[in-house]
């Protein structure tokens, strides 16, 4: 990591940490007239992938397959866990992955392939598993549209999150596959403070626009929930009442939380960010991630790498059910089906000159 760099509008990062593989540093041009470096421009990539669904192994991810049009996301967010990935693609944790984005663009031709295949077992499948499938440059390539159009046609149910009101847009196949029960959606809520969210997750959707995304999949009956995440000790813990609160009232039915993690050059780019934006508060908030961390900023062991542990972990977990139960949230969650998949509904009506 270089020496702290000033904040880039627009961006999470203001820099390009070490690629942990390959051991090289991408550095951005100065401007010749300012001397400061700019904010790099988004590259699309093309990924030429032969497959579009992925399969986890984690004992604590709540879904077992999922599909992603993009690695990499132009949101931005100082925190995400997604960051190292990148790496493995040859590029780095920090400007990287929020500029240079990889893209399938033949995700939905490939899932339809998938799912056409006698191999596929139907099964729920999560989108955003990683990166947010609704991240501004799917409002011009619509990949994401374009493979729920896939899975209304085969029936195939889909959970799906996101921090980015461009999930409205497509409320027409999100109400088509709701009336197979083959739907539901969450959306995360860092933080209620419009000024911490335009410097922390730069390119998202803000506060207001995420509860009035919650209201809308509400009001055109779309099971919605909010995701408290990741809460940050010492900057955003305050506000997890608030938010689910505020996410009740605009209609969420169920609600999850995680606190924040820290992997790999992700720990430093976090610790670079809070020294640019709240040098006042940046001891305060590593204390309390090292708390729950069991001295560590980041733990990843599998049972305790969403929630923390120790006492301030606690706190979160109690404060976090007694709301949920006093605003009714998680009383009752309508289960996703596969009951009513089907192969392909376009190829059956191909056979009949459809």
């Amino acid at each position: 990591m270089a020496d702290t760099q000033n904040p880039l509008r627009g961006r999470g990062a203001s820099d390009n940490p070490v690629n942990r593989f390959e051991g090289n540093y991408i550095d951005y041009d100065l401007d010749e007239e300012t001397g400061e470096k700019p904010s790099p421009k988004t590259q699309l990539i093309p990924d030429h992938t032969k497959s579009v669904i992925a399969y986890n192994k984690s004992e604590d991810v709540g879904f077992n397959a999922s599909i992603n049009p993009y690695r990499g996301c132009e949101h931005g967010c100082i925190y995400c866990y997604a960051r190292p990935y990148h790496e493995y693609l040859g590029y780095s944790s920090g400007l990287d992955f929020e500029s240079k984005i990889v893209v399938k663009y033949d995700a939905p031709e490939i899932l339809r392939k998938e799912l056409s295949s006698k191999n596929w077992k139907p099964q729920v499948i999560a989108m955003s598993g990683v990166t947010d499938i609704y991240q501004p440059i799917e409002r011009k390539l619509e990949l994401t549209r374009g493979c729920l159009e896939v899975l209304a046609e085969f029936r195939n149910p889909v959970g799906m999150i996101t921090k980015n009101h461009l999930i409205t847009r497509d409320l027409d196949l999100l109400c088509e596959l709701n009336e197979y029960q083959c739907v539901s959606v969450t959306v995360s809520v860092t933080s209620l403070d419009k000024d911490l969210t335009g410097v922390m997750e730069p390119r998202t959707s803000r506060p207001k626009k995420r509860l009035e995304t919650i209201r809308k999949l509400a009001d055109a009956g779309i099971p919605v929930g909010v995701n408290v995440a990741p809460i940050i000790p010492g900057l955003t813990d305050h506000e997890c009442a608030e938010i689910l609160e505020k996410a009740a009232m605009a209609g969420a039915s169920f609600a999850g939380y995680t606190i924040v993690r820290l992997p790999y050059k992700v720990k430093d780019l976090f610790k670079e960010w809070l020294e640019q934006h709240f040098p006042d508060r940046k001891d305060k908030v590593l204390n309390k991630i090292l708390d729950i961390r069991d001295g560590k900023l980041n733990n990843s062991e599998w049972g305790t790498r969403m929630k923390g542990e120790g006492n301030f972990a606690r706190q979160i977990s109690d404060l976090f059910k007694v709301q949920t139960k006093r605003l009714g949230l998680n009383e009752s969650r309508r289960q996703l089906t596969t009951d009513h998949f089907i192969r392909s509904a376009g190829n059956q009506l191909n056979l009949f000159g459809g």
